[in-house]
Parts: C-alpha cells; structure tokens; sequence
C-alpha cells in the first residue's frame, strides 16, 4: 500500500531540493526557453535520503511482483499458466478528459499519488484534472503529467480491486509518454524524478512546438493505398510553397489499416484535400499541439536527456517494452540511450504488441489492464490481436 508516513517522510527529506521554484505553473515560453530548458536539465538533482525511512524508490508495487528483481534478465514468457500473470499497459498524451481521476479519489493511494505530483510540480495538478479547463489540460506542458499521474493513480484502483493483477505482472509498455509511467511502475525510474522528468519533457515538447505549426491525424487507409507517397507528395507540395525543412510522415504504428500521421500543419491540409487519390478512407485530427514524434521535435530531446543523465536509473523489475522498436529494454544503459529517442522516433506500438503477445497456436494468452485515461490502447490491441483483447479490461482513471 502506499505508505502515507512514507509520503511525509519523503516530502520533508526531498521536495526542497526536487521541485520547481515556487510558482503557479510551468514557465512561459520566450526567446530563453530552451537556455531556461537547458539549465532546469542540468541542475536537475539525484536525491539520496538520508536515513532508510527516507528511501522510497518508486511505488508499492514492484516489491511484490510475481517473478522478483531478477525477472528483467529473464525471458519475458512466464513458465507457468498464461491466464495466471497480466501485462498493464499505459496510455500517452491525447487521452486526457476533463474530470480524469475524479473516481479514484476514494482511494488514499490515489489521493496521495497527486498531492506528491502537486508538490513537485508546483501546482494543483488534481483540480486541473477534474475541474479543467479543456483548454488548458489540453497542453502540452500540462496534459503530459496529468496523464501520467492519473495513469498511476488508476494503479490503487487496480491494487484494490484485482491485486495478483499487480502481483503477477510480467511485462508492461506505455504509448509515448506511457513508456515513462511503465518505468516508474516497473521501478526503473522513481516517481519523483519522472514527474520532473516529464515536466522538463512537456515543457520541452510544447516549445519545440510553438516554433511550428504543426500536428498530428489518425489515417485509416485501405490495404492499396498509398500512404508513404501521399506524404512524401504533401513534403514537396509545401517545399513548393516555399517552406523550409517540411515534415510529413508517420509517427504512430497503431495496427495494419490506422496510422498516427504527424507534420506540418499545412501537409496535414494536403493529405487531407486528397484523400481519395491516395486511397485514405479517413484522417482525423488528434487534440495534440504539434507533431510528435518527427523531427520538428529535435530541440526537445536536449533537455530530455539531460535531465534523464540526473536520474540514476535502475534495472527493470519486469520486462518494459520500447517505443523505438518493440523491443525489451535490456538494462539501465539501454534505457539512457533509447528514451530520449522516441521524442523524435516513431512509436513502434503495432511491433510493441506483436512482441507482448506472440504465442504459440493454442496457448493462452495472460490478462491485459489498461491504466489511465481512455479506453484507446484496448481498442488497438482488439484491432491486432482479437484473442489477447479477449481478456483485457480498463481501469479508467
């Protein structure tokens, strides 16, 4: 259980050296931003407790996982009953809703999971969540933590209700920025440090964007079209129209027919104005303030590293899947190297649930929880792997 004592033990030995100056909000953007961004990463502190009450590494769960701490260096297919174990999954940015969490505050896990976000991040991230606005929790600075505290936040819902879920966890991922809240679950990261991670993160990724108008779509196609033409054909149409440097092309593996496309705003139009030709039956854009996952997101990755570097970073617990490629991470040097790539990488998440659930004919397939707002990463998984989705189920924060 999420220790309340050790809350306020950790509060008193930490906060003063982890959180943000006093202030109301994330800091405006301005012609210093990324200097601002650069210096918030370096001075980014490890905290070392002081005394072994003080030492609390992530969350509750890990300690008690089913396959111990040596489970990272093992293969990620359980020698025992599938329908025994669960892999969680954990969802990213565009999931966000005004009133997330709002039914998770019968839990005092929950409760206590936000009133630590709020101290490091230096403002009322609950009653952003709850109570809006649309507009604000809609950016960027902002939704990236709401979304990944709520997500952990639904985790005491989960701990409650279905705790050999928790206890028999294998293996987790998280879409985007869900690959930080499986971290921190799998207790790779601590929930401190990855709450000012993706704050510097968000923060990063919203100024990166307001140097660009840009976005990002969902494209389902049919199987003939032609997708990497029509994309390849929106970059020349705007290099026409005199922009330098135009971005258009995948960001997102979703499954066999559906794509996330990210780019400039006006390769977004083109697409859009053409659907037909290239054989696209649907693009729709995604509440997201710019194009994630492309190179439009370069400046980001600086600062994300930076700050990351801060962080000592521990083994996995269970197996954590990339968004780079799909793949397991193998240790904490893996993880340094990979993270700050998927900033500007396409997210593998189609290859990520292929390598989670690939089975043998006939064998059964483990529980799959959904954690944290929305319901979209269990409609996926229906989408490309009809079996596993059969036993998935959704703890809505």
């Amino acid at each position: 259980m999420f220790s309340r004592t050790l809350v306020r033990r950790f509060h008193r030995a930490s906060l003063l050296q982890c959180k943000p100056e006093a202030s109301k909000g994330p800091p405006s953007p301005g012609s210093e931003k990324v200097k601002d961004l650069l210096d918030n990463a370096a001075t980014f502190e490890d905290v070392r407790p002081q005394t072994q009450e003080d030492s609390w590494a992530t969350l509750p769960y890990v300690d008690g996982t089913f396959f111990g701490r040596n489970q990272a260096m093992k293969s990620n297919r359980p020698k025992i009953d599938p329908r025994e174990t669960s892999i969680i999954l954990f969802p990213g940015q565009g999931a966000q809703y005004v009133g997330m969490a709002s039914r998770l505050l019968k839990f005092p896990g929950a409760r206590d999971i936000f009133a630590l976000a709020n101290e490091v991040l230096g403002y009322d991230l609950l009653k952003l969540c709850v109570e809006g606005p649309r507009e604000k929790l809609d950016q960027t600075m902002y939704c990236q933590p709401a979304v990944m505290v709520s997500s952990l936040a639904a985790l005491e819902q989960l701990k409650e209700e279905r705790p050999n879920a928790i206890d028999n966890c294998f293996a987790t991922a998280g879409f985007s920025l869900g690959e930080i809240t499986a971290l921190v679950f799998a207790g790779a990261l601590p929930f401190d440090k990855a709450v000012k991670l993706v704050q510097i993160r968000a923060e990063a990724m919203q100024w990166a964007s307001e140097q660009h108008k840009s976005g990002m779509a969902t494209v389902l196609f049919s199987p003939d079209a032609r997708l990497g033409e029509a994309c390849k054909d929106a970059v020349n149409w705007c290099i026409q129209r005199g922009m330098e440097n135009p971005e258009c092309r995948i960001a997102n593996y979703l499954y066999p027919s559906c794509k996330v496309i990210a780019g400039n705003i006006e390769a977004l139009k083109f697409l859009e104005a053409n659907m037909k030709k290239y054989g696209l039956k649907r693009i729709k854009r995604l509440p997201v303030s710019g194009a994630f996952h492309t190179e439009l997101m370069a400046s980001a990755v600086e600062p994300f590293a930076r700050a990351l570097k801060k962080i000592k970073i521990e083994e996995p617990i269970i197996s954590v899947h990339s968004n780079v490629d799909g793949k397991r991470y193998r240790n904490p040097g893996h993880i340094l190297n990979q993270l700050p790539k998927q900033i500007v990488r396409p997210v593998k998440w189609e290859q990520t649930l292929h390598n989670l659930y690939e089975r043998k004919s006939g064998e059964f397939f483990p529980r799959t929880f959904e954690c944290g707002p929305g319901k979209g990463l269990k409609a996926i998984l229906k989408q490309v792997n009809a079996k596993a989705w059969d036993s998935s189920f959704n703890i809505e924060a």
